[in-house]
């Protein structure tokens, strides 16, 4: 019988997070305490904001239902490790999908993971190996973690930096953004030794370390993180081209699963929508990269592209073509 209150909470609440109905004959008899019992716990439980719902019945029962905001996840060490060991597979790797939203989420779960889940997440990942798709650099998510949570609590970073020609220097900034391209995850960040912006790319940073020292916000000469690493990576270094793109798919569709950094989806009409950017990556790259986005899209310009993205499907016509001719 579990006689602490907050203790008994917990254990039902972690029982009601599991998606089925409890009976409160069983639910009586896992916390071992009476239904008159029960339904008081449950009744604590809606007054934190956990939507409980209850049926009628010879023995009646309880279901945790969706409301209209999140309340605190109660989660056994199975559960908390499984979560751990599928974010970090995937934060190590700037996969579609998994933003800076899921990095800040990896964060807090090891935060607050005892000692004793850390080591088993790290002992599973170590003996794992993930098949991944993509060009990108590994990076190991505890580099990410540190990061995203110096961003969140607004707290200086220092690490080492690898820079393109292999220097390497110490760096302290004021970290804004992580932002992934779908390729690599960038920091965005004010270096306080060079007095201005700087962006970073998280695959040549080792041995981040959160001061602890706090800061407050600077404004960023761009409108987003995004914007800024793209004129970052593209401005004055390398020739860029501006291309439009119409989908034949809902604006949020296609912002799921095209990169912030090359545009921002714009509906246009019911079902379809209007990517503008400009890139700095070969347009070879950027056809197949429009290409496995999975909606059907047009090319509008440049031209050069229209022909690039012709020529990509001709030549997949004809690989497809010289197999069936193989037999």
């Amino acid at each position: 019988m579990t006689t602490d209150t907050p203790a008994r909470l917990l254990q039902l609440l972690s029982l009601l997070q599991t998606p089925r109905e409890w009976p409160g004959g069983e639910l009586s008899e896992r916390l071992g305490v009476s239904r008159r019992t029960v339904r008081r716990d449950i009744d604590r439980l809606r007054e934190l904001g956990y939507p409980v719902q209850a049926t009628k019945g010879a023995d009646g029962g309880y279901r945790l239902v969706a409301g209209k905001a999140m309340p605190p996840l109660v989660l056994d060490d199975e559960e908390a490790v499984a979560i751990a060991v599928g974010l970090r597979a995937g934060a190590g790797h700037a996969l579609e999908g998994v933003d800076e939203a899921s990095v800040r989420a990896l964060a807090k779960l090891e935060q607050v993971l005892p000692s004793r889940l850390r080591h088993r997440v790290s002992t599973l990942q170590a003996a794992t190996t993930p098949l991944t798709s993509g060009d990108g650099a590994s990076i190991a998510p505890e580099t990410l973690t540190v990061m995203a949570s110096t961003v969140a609590g607004r707290e200086r970073l220092r690490f080492a930096y690898r820079a393109r020609d292999g220097i390497e220097s110490r760096r302290v900034v004021e970290p804004y953004r992580l932002v992934s391209t779908g390729r690599r995850w960038y920091l965005v960040a004010y270096d306080l030794d060079r007095g201005d912006w700087r962006t970073f790319r998280v695959d040549r940073v080792s041995a981040p370390f959160a001061t602890g020292a706090r800061f407050a916000p600077r404004e960023l000469p761009t409108g987003s993180a995004a914007e800024y690493l793209r004129r970052s990576m593209y401005g004055g270094r390398q020739e860029t081209y501006d291309f439009t793109v119409t989908f034949d798919a809902p604006a949020e569709a296609v912002a799921a699963r095209v990169p912030e950094s090359l545009g921002v989806p714009e509906a246009i009409e019911e079902g379809r929508c209007v990517v503008r950017g400009s890139v700095g990556d070969s347009m070879d790259w950027l056809a197949v990269r429009l290409a496995t986005l999975g909606f059907e899209f047009e090319v509008r310009e440049p031209e050069e592209l229209v022909r690039c993205v012709r020529e990509l499907g001709e030549r997949l016509v004809r690989a497809g073509g010289w197999g069936e001719g193989r037999g």
